[in-house]
């Protein structure tokens, strides 16, 4: 079974709440022999208690099994603060509004950093009626593609799943967009700020 929690964070929560493993044992109805072995690595909770012991350190079962504190201040209400993750293995495509912990095939998931689109990843915005037509001058091989294209307002995302040996474009309803995001498989996630760049039909440098 892979580790869902750490050891070290369970004994810096319980020190940080000043409480002693005899004091946290009782509070799970476990011994404190237990939580010792968690502790040091030498077993690990069972997963139904991971929302008791979130709950005896006032944290979120997301913090407990990430080791660091969340904050979701009007998160939900914005969608340009969304994350993006991309499997490694599988290629799956995950969009968080908040933070969370994503496990596939086993791998923790980071949220990936947007950067912003480059020569070597042109894109190319035309707006045709209510719709952006958007495509990604870049190549669609097996080993070398555009994972997804997705069209951001700051309450709707529109997400597009790209494939190896197809092409790289979308079409989005134009309706609050502002910002457009693509992943390349080899070189991560960028962004274009479609506001800031309305009137041109390309952006990269």
């Amino acid at each position: 079974m892979n580790q869902y929690v750490t050891g070290t964070v369970i004994k810096e929560l319980r020190e940080k709440n000043k409480m002693t493993q005899r004091a946290l044992a009782d509070k799970l109805g476990v011994s404190d022999k237990t939580v010792s072995k968690w502790e040091t690595g030498k077993g690990y909770p069972d997963i139904t208690l991971l929302e008791p012991i979130a709950g005896a350190f006032r944290v979120s079962v997301t913090e407990l099994i990430s080791g660091n504190p969340v904050h979701n201040k009007n998160v939900s209400a914005n969608m340009l603060r969304s994350k993006y993750y991309v499997c490694p293995v599988c290629g799956n495509v995950v969009h968080s509004m908040g933070e969370a912990v994503i496990y596939c095939h086993g791998i923790l998931l980071t949220p990936m950093e947007a950067e912003p689109a480059d020569a070597r990843h042109m894109i190319f915005i035309e707006r045709a009626e209510d719709e952006y037509y958007v495509r990604i001058d870049h190549s669609m091989t097996k080993d070398h593609f555009i994972y997804f294209i997705a069209a951001v307002s700051a309450d709707n995302l529109q997400l597009m799943k790209l494939y190896p040996e197809g092409n790289a474009e979308a079409r989005f309803k134009i309706r609050g967009v502002r910002k457009i995001y693509f992943c390349c498989n080899r070189d991560g996630l960028f962004s274009i700020d479609v506001v800031k760049n309305a009137g041109n039909n390309k952006a990269g440098n």
